[in-house]
């Protein structure tokens, strides 16, 4: 295969909700493994890539990171197009963050695929002395909204990993139990009346590259 082209599937990814909850950081701890205490708010959106496994298949995520400033929600409601999960994240030690999640929930439900895969994060859990919305609250409203929930650390990489590796592994189980329903594969989707349309580039069945 050619450089860039060495993968089965390629998902697009969405970050969303309030400046400062630590959505660039996020992405870069997944992506290149690096935090920066310096991280300036992102303008408009910036994007990375980075490859997972799953099942015997190479999952390429692009993960988009969307500015989290009002006066770029315009610019950003574009970039929901074509993308099949979201990780929406608030800050556990500022508790505004976490209210505004319902606002973030209503506009990616109004932009994005309405069979998108969504994850909600609590980030920054390592400011445990800080912390300003309890476990409990987030696993409570990810239940109300049928999401699924973790808590998450990017400056220490505390479940980092796992939270984009559920996703993303989330994702593929539908996409292939859906694409595969003849053939016999155990594998079911963990949320069982979701399947998953929007724009997903299978290599091997169109033999391009996406976006």
């Amino acid at each position: 295969m050619t450089e860039g082209s060495n993968y089965d599937f390629l998902f697009k990814v969405v970050l969303i909700g309030d400046s400062g909850v630590g959505k660039s950081n996020l992405l870069s701890r997944f992506t290149r493994n690096e935090f920066n205490t310096d991280s300036k708010s992102t303008i408009g959106v910036e994007f990375a890539t980075r490859s997972i496994n799953v099942d015997g298949k190479t999952i390429k995520a692009q993960i988009w990171d969307t500015a989290g400033q009002e006066r770029y929600r315009a610019i950003t409601s574009a970039y929901y197009r074509g993308a099949v999960g979201a990780l929406l994240v608030y800050d556990i030690a500022k508790h505004a963050t976490y209210v505004n999640v319902i606002r973030w929930l209503k506009e990616l439900r109004d932009h994005a695929d309405s069979n998108i895969v969504i994850m909600l994060v609590g980030n920054k859990s390592d400011l445990k002395h800080l912390r300003a919305v309890t476990t409990e609250e987030g696993k409570n409203f990810s239940t109300e909204n049928s999401l699924s929930f973790i808590e998450t650390s990017a400056q220490d990489a505390t479940n980092v990993e796992s939270a984009f590796q559920t996703i993303l592994t989330d994702i593929y189980r539908i996409v292939s139990n859906k694409s595969l329903e003849q053939a016999q594969d155990p594998i079911k989707p963990s949320s069982e009346t979701l399947t998953v349309t929007p724009s997903v580039d299978n290599k091997a069945a169109q033999g391009g590259k996406c976006c």
